[in-house]
């Protein structure tokens, strides 16, 4: 069930940077925003000091895959921004998706377990 979408302008970014609460790890930085709606959006970003274009998008699919594979486990309502850091540039899937779950626990957005048996 997909209940989330990209988060796309730069406004929209603007405004989790301003208003959300961030937490951070070895890997990644997440933003986390509370919006309006009954769905998530993921923005994820990857400066160029990371890497050059095919490191950066490895790094951005690693994460927006990460996130769909675990998607039903986040709450609903959520602008979430992604970070990528630089110790993430040579990180495999595990290590990403490691990161994502332990910064999604942190922000305390992942659905308890009673929440994951309903569907």
């Amino acid at each position: 069930m997909k209940n989330s979408e990209s988060l796309k302008k730069n406004r929209d970014f603007q405004l989790v940077y301003k208003n959300g609460t961030s937490l951070a790890n070895k890997y990644l930085v997440m933003y986390v925003y509370r919006n309006q709606l009954e769905k998530n959006r993921l923005g994820i970003s990857v400066s160029k000091k990371v890497g050059n274009s095919i490191v950066r998008h490895r790094l951005t699919r690693l994460i927006r895959e990460s996130y769909r594979l675990n998607e039903e486990l986040f709450q609903n309502g959520m602008d979430i921004v992604v970070i990528a850091r630089v110790n993430a540039k040579d990180r495999d899937y595990a290590h990403i998706e490691s990161a994502l779950m332990h910064l999604g626990k942190m922000h305390h957005i992942l659905k308890s377990k009673n929440e994951n048996n309903i569907d």
